[in-house]
């Protein structure tokens, strides 16, 4: 069974905000699938269903996104998803906003959502989707700038960007080679 995780932070004050753009993505494919997020348990909202034949898990953690990892390990050991698995969608500053990125493993890069996920389930091997954010202007912190809102204009864009990311995502189900995936997917998005 594919695990399919966004990260974000649960509340209505962080919708729309560039830390939750992995949620975003899960909202879009749970929405273009027609399914509902209507199970909860170890710290998440998430629903198992069949997209494409494939058997798939999708996750939001209902943790804050510096503890996502509460969330992750233990569906992951419940349910028994092998690490080979799990992908990983969360946004990264150190990408350009509209650019996507498809890892097969890495560092956290410095999420904290990312760190909490890799010190759980102990590895760092594991497929990733990172969204491009952007840094923030000159004296604005990072923590205000990855939980302020997108504007109209940069929505716009997004919304490309999301609507990219759940294809990536499509095609990891589909039993693509991951290589294959990222070959068509990574870059910047139009």
């Amino acid at each position: 069974m594919k695990c399919i995780v966004g990260l974000g932070n649960v509340g209505k004050r962080f919708e729309l905000t560039r830390h939750n753009i992995g949620f975003e993505v899960i909202d879009y494919l749970i929405e273009r699938n027609h399914l509902k997020l209507d199970k909860q348990k170890f710290k998440a909202a998430y629903t198992i269903e069949r997209v494409n034949g494939e058997k798939v898990m999708f996750v939001e953690p209902l943790t804050m996104m510096n503890l996502s990892g509460e969330a992750v390990a233990p569906l992951m050991n419940y349910y028994n998803i092998e690490i080979d698995e799990l992908l990983v969608l969360y946004d990264d500053l150190d990408l350009p906003q509209g650019q996507v990125r498809l890892r097969q493993k890495g560092s956290a890069g410095g999420h904290n959502g990312m760190k909490s996920i890799i010190k759980m389930i102990g590895t760092d091997q594991f497929k990733r989707i990172r969204i491009g954010v952007g840094r923030p202007t000159q004296g604005m912190s990072v923590p205000d700038y990855v939980l302020q809102k997108f504007s109209q204009a940069e929505m716009q864009t997004m919304d490309k960007v999301i609507e990219h990311s759940a294809k990536a995502v499509e095609s990891f189900i589909e039993a693509n080679r991951f290589e294959n995936v990222m070959n068509k997917y990574n870059g910047e998005v139009n």
